[in-house]
């Protein structure tokens, strides 16, 4: 960390699990986190955990609940500083596409989804921590208005409120990130310094700022330096990065291109692809393979694909590892930026080509911590190299 810049606090994502109740997010713990853990030779791990709406709301109200979890944390030497909020439910279900944006933050469920995550964040949160709440960019594009824009921006300043009053009735501190995706209506960075700069209430008290997903910002091709310092200079505090690759075809005229391309163009998610120079772009990635008319081949591509952050994919693709460097270098050096949260969120793992699958899924992610630990040294500390299993690199 420079002086007076960002200190952060590395995390898993729990979304790569399937969950729908408490006893499964239990399970989580006791099968894959705590295992992960031990194999990266950690004393503690953080987990940034994804709470279905039915989870958020028990835990939110039920003391007895919230022990369940806390025990299952401490038993598995875990400590949970962040949530990801950004899926409502259903995030494993077959087929998720456009659903993973609904509810949007037009409705009064999205709000209260979020302000029970708060609740349940800051009764579990270890002594002296702050907390982070990733979410949704306000909606998918399609269908927006500025009728839904109003309604956001209530159901926002609502929310500002109830984290307010939280950290008045607990003491703790618990701050939400928009996360900017493509094909939503808060696309990339730019978008969002757009959106709430002209809304400063919103961000005043430093309670609502953005999360930077290395991925998404990859497929915006926007310039990484340059987004954190747009952020910075709109007073917008930068709460939490995803640490995630996206997939790159540097050379989309390469004849090998779809064939690449087609293990990647699955049932469950979204993959959105983009054009270098932004003339063209898709809400997926079997709009390009199967287009009626191909796509320019003279500038590159790149798809959301969240891929493990020390996978090297096959020629003709690569993977947007520079931009994840680059952003978190950036965030670091920010001056005045407080604490962040760097969470590794490769959602993926289940529905990757098997070239890029990993003997165990417990293995695949320890060793994204043990790249971790050695490609982004003045960002994570203590995870001892020696102790990952090499068969687990993919």
């Amino acid at each position: 960390m420079a002086p007076g810049g960002v200190r952060v606090e590395l995390s898993y994502c729990t979304n790569v699990h399937p969950a729908e109740d408490l006893p499964g997010i239990v399970r989580q713990l006791d099968e894959h986190a705590g295992p992960v853990r031990r194999a990266a030779g950690l004393e503690r791990l953080g987990v940034g955990l994804w709470m279905p709406v039915g989870v958020a709301s028990l835990l939110s109200d039920d003391p007895r609940a919230r022990g369940v979890l806390a025990d299952a944390l401490a038993r598995n030497g875990l400590e949970l500083r962040t949530v990801n909020a950004f899926p409502y439910r259903g995030f494993h279900d077959d087929v998720v596409k456009l659903a993973v944006y609904r509810p949007d933050w037009t409705t009064r469920e999205r709000l209260e989804y979020t302000l029970d995550c708060a609740r349940a964040l800051a009764a579990l949160l270890p002594a002296g921590a702050e907390g982070s709440i990733s979410t949704l960019p306000l909606g998918w594009r399609e269908g927006w208005d500025a009728a839904a824009d109003r309604a956001a921006e209530e159901h926002l300043a609502g929310l500002v409120e109830g984290l307010a009053a939280l950290e008045r009735e607990t003491g703790r501190i618990v701050r939400v990130a928009i996360e900017p995706e493509p094909g939503c209506i808060l696309d990339d960075v730019a978008d969002v310094v757009a959106w709430l700069g002209a809304r400063p209430h919103l961000t005043a008290g430093g309670r609502l700022g953005l999360c930077l997903d290395t991925c998404h910002l990859a497929v915006s091709f926007a310039d990484p330096a340059g987004a954190v310092a747009a952020a910075a200079a709109a007073g917008i505090r930068i709460v939490k990065v995803q640490a995630s690759v996206a997939l790159e075809v540097p050379d989309p005229a390469d004849p090998r291109t779809a064939d690449a391309l087609r293990p990647f163009a699955e049932e469950r998610y979204v993959h959105q692809v983009r054009e270098a120079g932004g003339r063209r772009s898709a809400d997926d990635l079997p709009e390009v393979l199967y287009a009626a008319a191909p796509w320019p081949t003279d500038r590159a591509w790149r798809v959301h694909v969240h891929i493990p952050l020390h996978a090297r994919p096959a020629a003709p693709l690569r993977a947007t590892t520079e931009v994840l460097l680059a952003a978190v270098d950036a965030v670091l050096e920010t001056p005045g930026g407080g604490d962040a949260h760097l969470d590794i969120e490769t959602y993926t793992w289940s529905v990757l080509p098997d070239e890029l699958q990993p003997e165990t899924l417990v293995g695949g992610i320890a060793a994204e911590l043990r790249w971790a630990h050695a490609h982004l040294p003045r960002a994570v500390a203590g995870v001892p190299a020696s102790r990952i299993d090499e068969r687990s690199l993919v």
